[in-house]
């Protein structure tokens, strides 16, 4: 594979404000690219002027700014717009954040373009002209790196995989118009409704760089995980049998079936670590369990464990926590 641009997928918020893994992905992207350049894929009809600084510091050339008769938030319509650009730029890879919805789209891509596809990596290398991503399989279980022998590559990837840099010199970017001609199949399914979540002032939870997760030893009561994690400044999330209670939102879902998270600090309270969620968690920086049972399985993989009541651990840790930020 010779030196080509590398396309990545700017993920933003309503307000057009870029979300924080994308300044990774554009760090791994010119680490790939070289002097082929990046280029960015804007999808939405959201002002990309307010995230011009940010890409221009991370050395951006061009930002593609899809242009489609549908809404480019669908992943079909979405992977229409990004083969575009791919047919555009020549980029021979493609970077996304590794999301139910970004998957979906990089799927449908790599079908339709013959590009091999790797979903939640931890990381991605060139090694004698082949993209080569690591990443962890069989719940966290396995460490494995997934060469592509197809001639592009589009590969997802994990938030806080990467340490975000600025480039040593910012660029310019140049902000186009791209036309997406959307395939009739593309249109199946219409977007009825959107419904707008409150906003927690929390940090979205596959992207937190803290995450402090409740288990089934919360009885119901994430008070103290939540107060926790509002002092860490970290995203709250939960194991399957708290969502299936109805305890908590299912969106809050960490494992297999649910939100893969890899952040730099994860506490779990009440957690037991079974399979099906040490699958979405292994990868985190440090593991940090409290669980009042000291054969619970999660303290086989954790960093440090605490044995105790969470109801009486997590209160503690807080008011220390705010002593010492004064």
């Amino acid at each position: 594979m010779t030196a080509t641009p590398v396309l990545v997928l700017l993920d933003h918020a309503a307000d057009g404000t870029l979300r924080p893994p994308v300044r990774e992905l554009l760090t791994l992207a010119r680490e790939l690219a070289g002097d082929a350049g990046v280029h960015g894929v804007w999808a939405g009809a959201e002002d990309v002027a307010g995230a011009l600084p940010v890409l221009a510091a991370q050395g951006v050339s061009t930002v593609h700014r899809l242009v489609a008769d549908a809404d480019p938030h669908l992943s079909a319509v979405l992977a229409d717009g990004l083969q575009a650009a791919l047919a555009a730029t020549g980029a021979t890879v493609l970077l996304l954040v590794s999301s139910f919805e970004n998957k979906e789209a990089a799927a449908r891509v790599a079908v339709r373009t013959g590009a091999g596809v790797v979903t939640d990596a931890d990381g991605v290398v060139l090694e004698d002209g082949r993209v080569v991503a690591h990443k962890t399989v069989l719940a966290g279980t396995w460490t494995t790196r997934c060469a592509v022998t197809a001639p592009r590559a589009v590969v997802t990837v994990k938030a806080n995989s990467v340490t975000a840099q600025d480039a040593a010199v910012p660029s310019t970017p140049a902000v186009v118009d791209l036309p997406v001609e959307v395939r009739p199949g593309s249109t199946r399914v219409h977007l009825v409704e959107r419904t707008e979540h409150a906003d927690s002032g929390r940090p979205d939870l596959g992207s937190a760089h803290v995450v402090v997760v409740g288990g089934r030893g919360t009885e119901g009561d994430f008070s103290v995980v939540e107060e926790l994690a509002d002092v860490l400044g970290g995203a709250v999330g939960a194991t399957r049998v708290a969502t299936d209670e109805g305890w908590i939102a299912h969106d809050a879902q960490i494992g297999q079936t649910g939100v893969t998270v890899s952040p730099r600090l994860y506490i779990g309270a009440g957690v037991s670590g079974a399979v099906h969620h040490r699958g979405g968690m292994q990868a985190s920086g440090t593991i940090v369990a409290v669980n009042n049972d000291p054969d619970a399985p999660i303290f086989e993989i954790a960093d440090f464990g605490v044995v105790g009541d969470l109801f009486t651990v997590l209160p503690q840790a807080a008011a220390e926590l705010r002593r010492l930020q004064g």
